[in-house]
């Protein structure tokens, strides 16, 4: 698992024009810290630091050293706000985390042995990938870079939700705890789009030949009897 330290500088000016200042004048990134039962801590991160840090996908689900005031604290990357066209961070939030206390991460699905799928090699199924990152609760040590979900098994018409995930022990899934209802659907190998459309047309045809015909009168019997 990759190590990630980031030096942080507290900031002391707050508010959107000194936020923009940071940004523009000093390449740097406003951000907060917080949590763990402690103030927060504005702070701010040279952005090309962190921009490099995020092209690392284990960046988003791993425990961070945050270097703050002449001390490390750990934390996990809550939240990023990026711009809407330009490849520039404009905040960040952190929040610090205690070893001994459970948090809960999205972290990402790596989908493993899919030019293998039986679904797809045999049946020329399609693979529909409903999720991508799965929210979990652990302790930070316990935390895992990503989570591993094999398909290589899985036939046309298979599936596999949630409740099927082949996890260690020590993590829970915070939405099976609400009930099956909140079993999502992680992956599955669809019927070829060509056979489906052929089933589709099948049962319109099925269902026009079991129409009566419109043009059936009856007994013809419209006769008055006065």
């Amino acid at each position: 698992m990759a190590d990630f330290d980031l030096n942080a500088e507290p900031r002391f000016d707050k508010g959107k024009g000194a936020s923009r200042r940071l940004r523009r004048e000093n390449g740097l990134v406003p951000g907060i810290l917080y949590g763990a039962g402690k103030e927060p801590e504005p702070l701010s991160i040279a952005h090309k630091d962190l921009f490099r840090a995020c092209e690392n996908e284990a960046f988003f689900s791993h425990i961070l050293d945050i270097n703050l005031g002449g001390s490390t604290q750990k934390a996990i990357l809550k939240d990023l706000q990026r711009h809407p066209s330009k490849s520039l961070i404009l905040h960040a939030d952190f929040l610090r985390v205690q070893m001994d206390q459970a948090i809960t991460v999205e972290v990402p699905i790596h989908f493993v042995n899919e030019e293998n799928c039986i679904g797809v090699k045999q049946g020329g199924g399609n693979i529909s990938r409903n999720i991508t990152v799965l929210e979990i609760s652990c302790l930070p040590g316990d935390l895992p870079e990503f989570i591993e979900v094999d398909i290589g098994e899985l036939d046309v018409g298979e599936s596999i939700h949630m409740s099927e995930l082949s996890l260690p022990d020590l993590l829970t899934v915070p939405a099976l705890q609400q009930g099956s209802d909140y079993d999502q659907l992680v992956v599955s190998v669809n019927v070829p789009k060509r056979e489906e459309e052929d089933v589709s047309e099948s049962m319109e045809s099925e269902e026009a030949t079991e129409l009566p015909d419109s043009t059936d009168s009856g007994d013809g019997d419209n006769s008055d009897d006065g």
